[in-house]
This record gives structure tokens, sequence and C-alpha cells, in this order.
């Protein structure tokens, strides 16, 4: 039971198959969580067994190809003050852990309803400073009800009703701790582009093909290896860069092969 003179706080996952991630994050945030949330889209390892350790109340429920709407099942159920959403690949540094427990001690009227953090990636062996990578903001941390996602797509920033801020230092993200790691979520994140592009009703042709496979792959590198100076990463950078464009030739043969052998009903799911 934590310090009534503070404010209280409810740490939310959502999660699938994160064994190998899940206790380190924990690690980071336990001390500090009134209570802990751990949404589990029916994973195979041990990733509820580990959440039930720390004391987390374990919500089973399916995986979801928008992984926000499991990640607002979770928002929904905290009960505290504030809640700090985490993915399970993600640990807290020291400097964020200390302004959110100077923050739980304030009166929440005079702060901001949610709070941005700068997020470091980890790729090939080291955090990425450059190549659009850094300082990666997202929001994490609001008073709870005051903060939603708009469940559409996996790359879009949680919403705040009211005004924002920044919380000192850095949410560490080990979202791609070794290549094959990336690759099985680059295959995740093109197959979901690929279902995009058939909900905007596009049908397979050169122009397209041309667009997916020359045209953007090679805007894509250009902007985040020079415009935006991911060389200064070394061949880290460099992966990054190139696989970053490759996303939209793996997206459009996805498509193509959806577009031409998936029935009707899967197309639109």
């Amino acid at each position: 039971m934590k310090n009534q003179s503070r404010r209280s706080l409810s740490v939310v996952y959502a999660t699938y198959n994160e064994a190998a991630n899940l206790a380190k994050s924990l690690d980071s945030v336990v001390d500090l969580a009134d209570e802990l949330i751990v949404v589990d889209g029916s994973s195979t390892d041990e990733t509820r067994e580990i959440a039930k350790k720390y004391g987390a109340k374990v919500i089973k429920t399916t995986n979801k190809p928008i992984f926000h709407i499991n990640k607002q099942m979770a928002m929904d159920a905290a009960t505290k003050d504030w809640t700090l959403q985490m993915d399970a690949d993600e640990v807290l540094d020291e400097a964020v852990r200390e302004h959110i427990k100077h923050i739980l001690r304030q009166d929440p009227v005079k702060l901001p309803a949610g709070y941005w953090l700068k997020r470091k990636n980890y790729f090939l062996g080291r955090f990425l400073t450059k190549g659009g990578q850094y300082p990666d903001p997202v929001i994490r941390f609001y008073q709870t009800g005051q903060a939603y996602l708009p469940m559409k797509s996996v790359h879009e920033q949680m919403e705040v009703k009211g005004e924002t801020g920044w919380l000192n230092g850095h949410l560490l993200h080990y979202n791609s701790p070794d290549f094959s790691v990336y690759l099985r979520k680059a295959n995740t994140y093109t197959s979901l582009t690929a279902r995009e592009m058939l909900k905007q009703d596009l049908e397979p042709n050169w122009w397209l093909a041309a667009k997916y496979f020359v045209w953007l792959p090679i805007k894509t590198f250009f902007m985040l290896y020079f415009r935006h100076k991911g060389l200064l990463d070394g061949f880290a950078g460099f992966v990054f860069a190139a696989f970053s464009g490759l996303h939209f030739v793996l997206a459009y043969i996805k498509f193509w092969e959806m577009f031409n052998f998936a029935d009707t009903d899967s197309k639109k799911s």
C-alpha cells in the first residue's frame, strides 16, 4: 500500500507473448503503482503468469489486429487518480520515475491533463539518436479518464482532453532486442498497411506499384538517412532507413495478394 499523502497510480499494459520482456518493464514501475493491470491477448507463453507474480490484475481477451483496442481496454480498467500506460518492451529511467513521484504529490487541478515522454529506441545493439527515431515523443502518463486512443492505427498517438506537459527523463524502448524480433514486428506492420490499402478501395495497377516499389522506399530512405541524419547512427542507422523504405514494398506485395486471392470478408477485416 502506497503513502496516502500522495495521489494514486494505475499502471496498465496490453500484452501478447511478452514473457521475454514483461518482468524487466514491471521492475521499473512496480514500486510506483497502486494498481497493475495487464490486458493479455491470449498469450501462449508465460506472460500472464509473470504478470500475476507482480500482483497484477490480469484480463484475458483476444489478440486483435489493431492492438490499441486492447490498450484502450487496459486504460478503461484503471481506477486510480493517474494512469501510466506502458508497453511490455518499455522501461522507465530513474529521471522519469522521480518526476512521476513528484507529480503524484501535487494537486492535480493545477497540473496538465497528460504528459509526453521522450523515448529512446533500441536497434542493432544501440539506442538510435537520429533518423527520426529520437526523441520519438509519446503520451503515456495522464489523469485517469482524460486520455484515450483512437484505435485506428498501430502508430497513432494518445488523445488528451486538456493541456499537456513533459516528463523529465526517457522511456527506454527495447522494441527490437535483436533483428529477428524487428523482422517479426515488421511482418505485422506491413500486413496492417496492406489491410488499410484494401479498406481505401485501392486496386493494384502499375502506377500504384511504382509508388510503393520505387517512390515511397527511396523517399523514406533519403528522409531518414540524410535529412534526419540517420547516417550518424552508423550501420544501425543505415539498416533502419533501408528497412523502413522496404516496408512499402512488402506492404504492396501483401496488398496485391489479398486483393487477388483473399475472399471479400477477409479483405475488409
